[in-house]
């Protein structure tokens, strides 16, 4: 009777002592994922920590984090990490998919033993089938599931336990907001990133522009350009000749961002390039598109106006590359449109463009814009319109050319009352004025 006793008390003893070691053990694992949360260890890092301690306190032969993006809590799940302790094979896809579904219907802990048995995983099973037991628990945060822990083949012959269940459901938990926390953290180091990309390419775009428009006796010449966001796709430009000619060109690049501002830098280092050639706007057009199809993509292009004026003569020669119809505004007579056109810039390698002349009287003023300003929409989306353009400057015909700007742009936001600029305004006038 005593050596029962002694034996039962060993045997108490023993199962405390086992108890205790897995108390231990998850108190261990619970630390190092809590000790994550405030580490600058990245996404990867944490969850590799995560599938590294289930792999060893769980016993088991691998271990998977699926996570769904951000913006899908339906989608199919993303395997962020998978490890294995052994050679044995990876598991099939089609129990990862199969395993991602039943996790986004339940959202529950899942332990299977033996999927012969299993209603919905049986259909899985085949005699080379290398899963023999799974242990499942989804991460979850504020109710929505965003990924899952997958852990496979305990290495113990009665397989997974509840307490196995009981301890991923615990790490799950736990480490739901540790990867949270990661993710949103690397997204803000990808924000931030593109933030400054952006700050280059406003500042490459703004270097591109005329810092003061050029002084030539007897005219009074003016641009400006408001990107709609912190980089626009809009270009103008002002290239001294000589002391008679001068070149001026209003463009609109393709795309937003980097890629446009690149696209600029690119399109006025050509045009800049031709016009030094001392070439004739068709030619310096036929040039540039040339150059432009060979050194971009087929996504990108760019419409243009292109003019060279001439202060001794008073007047300009002109092409056009698929860019809105520019105003020449006659003193006291209605005005014209330059109605000469042209495929867009780096559309074909080779297109032949057309050029033609206009006489610039005392007090006649040539208008270029970008469709930015035309196509302005109001809150019941009614466009700004070319024509309002035109009276807006017969109106203020005796303004300099830079208050007509401002006073189109001022009409401009005044017609969409407060609505968000959908896109670039970009203005250049030439006005003679004796």
């Amino acid at each position: 009777m005593k050596g029962t006793t002694e034996q039962n008390g060993a045997g108490k003893l023993d199962n405390e002592i086992k108890r205790l070691q897995a108390a231990v053990e998850e108190l261990s694992i619970l630390n190092d994922i809590s000790t994550a949360i405030s580490s600058t260890m990245s996404l990867e890092q944490i969850i590799e920590l995560i599938v590294r301690k289930c792999i060893k306190h769980l016993r088991v032969q691998q271990c998977t984090v699926t996570l769904l993006e951000p913006e899908d809590n339906e989608g199919p799940f993303r395997t962020m990490i998978r490890e294995a302790d052994t050679s044995k094979e990876v598991i099939p896809y089609h129990l990862d998919t199969h395993l991602a579904g039943w996790m986004i219907k339940n959202q529950k802990p899942l332990l299977i033993n033996n999927f012969i048995q299993h209603e919905e995983f049986k259909n899985l099973y085949s005699d080379d089938f290398p899963v023999k037991s799974l242990l499942s628990a989804p991460l979850c945060m504020k109710g929505l599931i965003i990924g899952s822990i997958n852990v496979f083949n305990k290495k113990t012959e009665v397989g997974f336990k509840e307490s196995d269940k009981r301890l991923l459901s615990i790490i799950a938990s736990q480490s739901a907001q540790v990867i949270e926390n990661a993710r949103l953290y690397r997204e803000e180091q990808a924000l931030r990133t593109m933030q400054e990309e952006m700050r280059l390419a406003y500042r490459i775009q703004m270097d591109l522009l005329p810092k003061e428009p050029p002084e030539i006796q007897g005219y009074d010449i003016s641009g400006k350009s408001i990107p709609a966001k912190s980089v626009g796709g809009d270009y103008f430009d002002f290239i001294p000749i000589d002391d008679e000619h001068l070149a001026f060109c209003l463009g609109d690049i393709s795309g937003k961002g980097m890629p446009a501002a690149l696209l600029m830098s690119n399109l006025q280092a050509t045009l800049r390039g031709q016009t030094g050639q001392n070439l004739s706007p068709k030619e310096c057009l036929n040039k540039s598109n040339s150059l432009l199809f060979k050194s971009t993509d087929d996504a990108r292009f760019a419409t243009l106006f292109y003019g060279i004026l001439d202060n001794h003569r008073h007047e300009f020669s002109y092409a056009n590359a698929g860019h809105n119809y520019p105003f020449l505004i006659r003193t006291g007579k209605a005005y014209n449109r330059l109605e000469l056109g042209g495929l867009v810039l780096g559309a074909i390698e080779e297109f032949s463009y057309n050029e033609d002349r206009a006489a610039l009287e005392p007090g006649d003023m040539l208008l270029i814009f970008s469709d930015g300003v035309s196509e302005a929409l109001n809150k019941n989306g009614d466009e700004f319109g070319e024509e309002i353009i035109a009276e807006i400057v017969q109106a203020n015909i005796d303004k300099s050319s830079a208050g007509i700007i401002d006073a189109i742009i001022g009409a401009v936001h005044h017609h969409t009352e407060g609505m968000s600029q959908a896109d670039d305004i970009t203005l250049v006038a030439i006005k003679r004025i004796n």
